[in-house]
């Protein structure tokens, strides 16, 4: 591929640590249904992360896997494989947390195994060779450089969401969530860099950028749906998009805005994901976070 040095530059000032997958051990045994109590909406909100992104970040692991061979920058390389490793080990707790509420009842296993085919249908590698292949690598790559912006924002409001404690959320599911979010929020630079590195097209950039934005809202608007229909609970309440929107006012739930208001700082000349917050929260949360302190024990 062609060597984009000029497109590739790197913040690493502001992100200069070691990037790497940590052992986490969570506990779900306690944890009921709806874990953020008397917010059965809010609650479905956080669950389909734990139904799309395990086969999401499946398909970007194998990208980023993909896209070693055509990386020269050492210290790339390094972030690329660290964050291979975050992702499969986001993927397994997840579907952890997908198995203990399977166990109480809440039956996702054929809309799962939908997303994994539309997954591999539209995400996978496809068997191509050559050119072919080198630019379908690049295009996932834009991507999920797009997705991981969303998911670093995200990764920030449920690090500074203090509503999801003071509304009396599962220790362990909130656990896991800060814990993902941290992470999101520490490598938010990588799958941009790596996307840079064998591309760096502008124009491939927005496209793609704006292909995440108009993907994921829907994809998360229609899985909370499908969950609350699958909710076996007698007293979920009615009118599931009511509960969506008083929960998003009330600060329960991120606000759906969100995938159009960051579209413009995206698609900036010159944006690189370090621009974002600062990632103090993220990092502190990490070296605190209850199944990481379990996991050392």
């Amino acid at each position: 591929m062609a060597d984009k040095a000029g497109a590739t530059q790197r913040h690493y000032s502001d992100e200069a640590h070691a990037i790497s997958a940590r052992d986490v051990r969570f506990d779900f045994e306690s944890v009921p249904l709806h874990y953020i109590p008397g917010e059965v909406l809010a609650t479905h909100i956080v669950d389909v992360m734990h139904l799309v992104l395990p086969e999401g970040e499946r398909a970007m692991a194998q990208a980023l896997s993909e896209a070693l061979p055509y990386i020269d920058d050492e210290r790339l390389r390094e972030e690329v494989t660290g964050f291979v490793g975050q992702e499969s080990m986001h993927a397994a707790s997840h579907e952890a947390a997908r198995r203990h509420l399977r166990s109480l009842g809440l039956d996702v296993d054929s809309y799962v195994k939908g997303i994994a085919w539309l997954v591999d249908r539209i995400l996978g590698d496809h068997g191509l060779t050559g050119r072919a292949k080198e630019q379908w690598l690049k295009e996932r790559l834009g991507l999920f450089a797009g997705m991981e912006h969303y998911t670093a924002v995200l990764g920030e409001w449920l690090l500074e969401a203090d509503i999801l404690e003071d509304k009396g959320m599962h220790p362990a599911m909130l656990d896991l969530v800060r814990w993902h979010g941290a992470e999101e929020v520490e490598h938010r630079s990588v799958v941009y860099d790596a996307y840079m590195h064998l591309d760096g097209g502008y124009l491939r950039k927005a496209r793609t950028g704006v292909l995440a934005s108009v993907t994921l809202l829907p994809l998360f608007i229609l899985s909370a749906g499908y969950l609350y229909r699958k909710d076996p609970s007698p007293d979920k309440g009615r009118f599931w998009g009511l509960q969506f929107l008083n929960a998003t006012r009330r600060g329960v739930i991120p606000s759906w805005t969100v995938f159009f208001t960051e579209i413009p700082r995206y698609l900036r000349p010159g944006f690189h994901p370090s621009q974002l917050g600062p990632m103090d929260v993220a990092l502190r949360y990490l070296a605190h976070s209850p199944a990481a302190r379990a996991a050392a024990e």
